[in-house]
């Protein structure tokens, strides 16, 4: 896969279809840009896709893992990018934490972009369980031990499960992203290191607004990490937005979305 190197950091990117407008794509955690590959027969005529791995994922990294990656940061690592392939203007999506890549875009260049699409993103609202889990001090020393010895942490949600204080889906997905040093690895430094992604989302409504960025979100019903109720209100605050739930969960909305728009693509040329 083609990289953008920025200060001994590499940027991996996947390209994915082969039409005339340009679209940037930010997977979810624990994934990599082929992710996006369903999205090949929706988009792939009309679009050519440049899907990242993000930091931690894939075959990126920063080159200090305890280094936070700052939106100036990653403006600069784009712009290298845009400059390679002399793109003035593009389309952006953002599944789950790749929703943060999305957004801080958006901040950081909202002229540049020409349609805005979030699929159950984070950094919209963000959850108690990820404030802990970056907060400064002991609590983030405690989490950086469950790295090495998981076994109370896995008790504690055990209890929680028992009794009805955490989805069983949320238990699940910790579950599969625990279960090995190395992920647990990966979890502790994406918290830490995305620690500063972080946003005014009232600036953000306010720049989409300006800039006339069409939005749609794509929301799962039975999402139990990004729930509509936590990010729907986001989409009322915009004057060219457009919500779209459908009846599936976390962990398959992006390929459940790949399958809408490839749907409409056919129905359409039909």
């Amino acid at each position: 896969m083609p990289y953008i190197i920025q200060d001994r950091s590499k940027l991996h990117y996947r390209i994915i279809g082969h039409g005339s407008k340009i679209m940037l794509a930010f997977h979810g955690y624990g994934q990599s840009s082929a992710y996006y590959q369903p999205m090949e027969q929706a988009l792939g005529n009309d679009y050519t896709i440049y899907a990242f791995d993000l930091f931690y994922h894939g075959q990126s990294h920063l080159h200090k893992h305890d280094m936070p990656l700052t939106k100036e940061f990653l403006k600069q690592a784009i712009s290298h990018f845009l400059d390679k392939y002399s793109i003035n203007s593009f389309s952006l999506t953002g599944f789950s934490m790749g929703g943060k890549f999305a957004l801080a875009l958006v901040e950081m260049m909202p002229e540049r972009i020409e349609e805005l699409v979030l699929i159950a993103p984070d950094g919209i609202k963000t959850s108690f369980w990820y404030n802990i889990a970056t907060y400064p001090g002991w609590l983030q020393q405690l989490f950086k031990r469950t790295v090495l010895k998981p076994d109370s942490f896995f008790k504690l949600l055990k209890v929680l499960e028992k009794y009805n204080m955490v989805h069983k889906s949320l238990v699940r997905f910790a579950h599969f992203q625990m279960d090995s040093t190395p992920k647990r690895l990966r979890v502790y430094r994406s918290w830490i290191g995305f620690r500063e992604l972080n946003f005014d989302i009232r600036l953000i409504v306010k720049l989409l607004n300006k800039y006339k960025v069409p939005v749609t979100m794509f929301l799962g019903e039975y999402d139990q990490i990004i729930s509509p109720k936590r990010v729907g209100v986001f989409v009322d605050a915009l004057d060219r937005g457009e919500l779209v739930i459908l009846k599936t969960g976390h962990s398959h909305l992006l390929q459940d979305v790949a399958e809408l728009l490839h749907k409409k693509r056919m129905e359409k040329e039909a």
